[in-house]
Formats: C-alpha cells, sequence, structure tokens
C-alpha cells in the first residue's frame, strides 16, 4: 500500500494485543498498541485510520472508550471494530449501536481479522475520497414534520433536533427515502451494514423499535410486513 494505514490495538490482555500489532505490521499497517483505555486515551486518537478495540478491560471499559470517541467531533469518525470474548445478542447490539463498523468475537482467526481490517478501511477510505460538495449537494428528505438531512447527519421532528445514531438515521434514511417500499431484514443487513459482518436479524427489529419511538407520531408510518420487513408508508 502507498501510503500506510495507522491502526490502534486495544486490548488488557498484552500477549494478545502484541500478536495482533505484529500480524497488522506484517501486513503493511503502521500499528500502535495500547493494554488500557487510559493508555489509549494519552495518545493523539485523531491521527488513527482505525481502532481495534477490547470491551472487557479495567476501569475504562471498551464501550466507554467508544462512547468518548464518538462524542468528540475530532475521532467520531474514526471506524472501530470491537474484539471481545463478549458474544451473547445483547453485547453485539450494543456494539453496533455505539456506532461500532465491525464486531468480532474472540477466539477468533487472524486470517478473519484481517479480512475486517481490510474491508472496514477499503469502505472508510472510499467515503473519505468521496467530494465534499457531494454530501453537501444532497437535500433533506421530509415527510410533513419529520425532516432528515443527509448532508449533516441530522434529524429533526417537528423542529425539534432528535439525536439519533448513525445507524439508526441511515435505517430512517432509506425507509423515508424509498417511501411505500417493503425492505426485509437481509436488505436493510446488506445496505446498512457491509456483507462480512454478521448482524443477527433481531440488531434490525430493536433498531427499528427506537426509530419508533424517537420520531413521535410519525413512528406509525414505519409498518411491519409480517414474513416481508420493515417499510414507510404515508
Amino acid at each position: 500500500m502507498d501510503t500506510k494505514k495507522r491502526i490502534l490495538v486495544v486490548d488488557d490482555e498484552e500477549a494478545l494485543c502484541d500478536t495482533l500489532g505484529f500480524n497488522l505490521e506484517a501486513e503493511g499497517y503502521d500499528v500502535d498498541t495500547a493494554y488500557s483505555a487510559e493508555e489509549a486515551l494519552a495518545r493523539t486518537l485523531s491521527d488513527y485510520d482505525l481502532i481495534l478495540l477490547d470491551i472487557m478491560m479495567g476501569e475504562i471499559s471498551g464501550t466507554q472508550l467508544a462512547r468518548i470517541l464518538k462524542s468528540n467531533p475530532a475521532t467520531a469518525s474514526i471506524p472501530i471494530i470491537f474484539c471481545t470474548a463478549k458474544d451473547s445478542e445483547d453485547d453485539m447490539i450494543s456494539g453496533l449501536d455505539l456506532g461500532a463498523d465491525d464486531y468480532i468475537t474472540k477466539p477468533y482467526s487472524l486470517k478473519a481479522l484481517l479480512a475486517r481490517v481490510r474491508t472496514v478501511l477499503k469502505r472508510t477510505s472510499a467515503t473519505k475520497s468521496k467530494s465534499p460538495d457531494t454530501a453537501a449537494t444532497k437535500t433533506a428528505i421530509s415527510y410533513m414534520g419529520l425532516t432528515l438531512s443527509p448532508a449533516n447527519k441530522t434529524c429533526t421532528v417537528d423542529g425539534s433536533l432528535i439525536k439519533m445514531p448513525r445507524k439508526e438515521f441511515e435505517i430512517l434514511l432509506k425507509l423515508l427515502s424509498n417511501r411505500g417500499r417493503i425492505f426485509s431484514r437481509h436488505e436493510l443487513i446488506t445496505e446498512i451494514w457491509p456483507d462480512e459482518v454478521v448482524v443477527l436479524d433481531r440488531v434490525i427489529d430493536v433498531n427499528i423499535t427506537r426509530i419508533r419511538q424517537k420520531i413521535g407520531t410519525y413512528g406509525k408510518h414505519i409498518v411491519t410486513r409480517s414474513g416481508y420487513g420493515y417499510g414507510f408508508i404515508e
């Protein structure tokens, strides 16, 4: 690769952290390691192109660190891959809901992890390469008092700004932009998450429930077609 991508590996299992760092460097990446969230926070995190983050750590957990990253405009767009021994459905949903780009459980194969890294970096590089004017020219999508702005990623309901994580926003934008069409869960997973990520149908259901609650009276327009999926019907 012409320009080395910078990756930070954060894991309190030092041997695993170092081994992963070594193998990523062998793939051509510029890698740093941190054995705790505190150690990671001491670095200039905005310098990294990707962060591999363990969930179960010391005083500050991986999920807490992810929240810190996503709340800071300087680091909010840095992709995160959670690497963790926690493998329940709730943990997966929580990780993705925080804005993580991928989720892989231990023990994982090095080949699988490297594939995930390549996929996430390729996707984020493609997004960054788009002209800034492209996003700026995207017009707002509205239905009565419900408005989504693809340019600045905001959702307003009757003039009030609604806090909405990225995945929820993308799902609602997909439905609102294609009013009258029913999307299967598989279609939404393929559209919103990369094909390589294992995402349960339940993740879509949880996000739909949260979207309905947040957009108030407009939530009734997000309908469920049993056996098919979801759509926004006027």
